[in-house]
């Protein structure tokens, strides 16, 4: 259990193909899989979260979904105000924007979405918002859950100018495929790095492309994905060999 309650907010320095010189050095913290209620996320614990974020001072804050659990072993179902009350502490200059993830809908249908936005935050599903940084626009598109909703890439980059830097948020990478190559960045959690991901251990991904997108920094044909091995534990209240994290990127141009 001790493991699971190790927070790090590793750095990773991202070069991206469609960025822009005005948002080199651009920090966004990555807040991912909750799953709030369980043994190893409680009040206490978010409280510490939400603290340790604001403290690694980003420009932007990402939520990427599964804020609450009930069917944690050992756990119990956490009141969706509650646990938005605490994220609604969240600040950074250029703003906090979220998405839901399938243990959101769920357990709590559309409480959890409605608690986020009754708090202040951003709740983006198949759309995007455009966010002020650095004297110029920044695009967040929203994707709805892959597992749980209906997600359409086409309709949540539908209002960004071509010629405009965007960040798509989706709670599970598989939908990283569908991502056109004008988009800088998808961000991306679900798969917590296998939870339990050791030498010689079988695990069962929740992924149709297997570990294709377990976690870290991916490139494919030009197109880039950064996946969040996230702070909670689903199922069982345990992690081995995939540490919870808060990711800060420093994203910069690859040029």
């Amino acid at each position: 259990m001790r493991v699971a309650r190790r927070l790090r907010l590793p750095e990773h320095d991202l070069a991206l193909t469609n960025w822009p010189a005005r948002l080199d050095g651009l920090r966004v913290a990555v807040l991912a899989d909750l799953h709030a209620g369980g043994p190893t996320v409680r009040e206490r614990r978010l409280s510490e979260l939400v603290d340790a974020t604001v403290g690694a001072a980003p420009d932007l804050v990402v939520l990427l979904g599964d804020y609450v659990d009930a069917g944690v072993l050992g756990g119990h179902r956490m009141n969706p105000r509650a646990v938005a009350t605490r994220l609604a502490r969240l600040r950074a200059p250029v703003g906090v924007v979220a998405v839901l993830g399938n243990h959101d809908w769920r357990h709590e249908g559309h409480a959890m979405g409605a608690a986020l936005r009754h708090a202040g935050l951003r709740v983006l599903e198949n759309e995007a918002v455009r966010l002020e940084a650095r004297g110029g626009p920044l695009w967040i598109a929203g994707v709805a859950d892959l597992r749980a909703r209906d997600p359409r890439v086409g309709a949540a980059l539908a209002a960004v100018p071509e010629d405009e830097p965007v960040l798509v948020l989706s709670h599970d990478p598989d939908v990283f495929p569908y991502v056109p190559a004008r988009v800088a960045l998808t961000l991306a959690g679900h798969l917590h790095g296998g939870q339990i991901d050791l030498p010689l251990i079988p695990r069962s991904m929740p992924s149709r492309h297997g570990t294709r997108y377990k976690a870290g920094h991916v490139v494919e044909q030009g197109r880039h994905l950064f996946v969040s091995r996230g702070v909670g534990e689903t199922g069982i209240p345990l992690r081995l060999g995939a540490p919870p994290e808060v990711p800060i990127l420093r994203l910069t141009g690859s040029r």
